[in-house]
């Protein structure tokens, strides 16, 4: 019964909300980061190099990573408030 009020959503829309985003984009960062580890992983292991494509994948990743993140935060902070991006931006 305590656990059915704690989790009542449509009374904590705003917060259920940013859980979301920040999910999204946590989830964002370390799909770039683990997909590019694998492509940097697989090279190295294809042309017999010690390292030197996982270590240029990943920062490969964590900056494509980041960019997207970013992105997304400016998508998220520039909609106006019936929730549809604003034109012209």
């Amino acid at each position: 019964m305590q656990v059915a009020k704690i989790l009542n959503f449509k009374k904590h829309i705003k917060l259920t909300e940013d859980i979301v985003i920040v999910s999204q984009l946590g989830l964002t960062m370390a799909g770039s980061i683990l997909f590019c580890f694998a492509i940097g992983y697989y090279l190295d292991k294809w042309l017999n190099t010690k390292g030197l494509f996982i270590t240029l994948f990943i920062l490969l990743g964590i900056i494509g990573g980041g960019y997207t993140v970013y992105r997304q935060i400016m998508e998220i902070t520039q909609k106006d408030g019936d929730g549809k991006p604003e034109r012209g931006s």
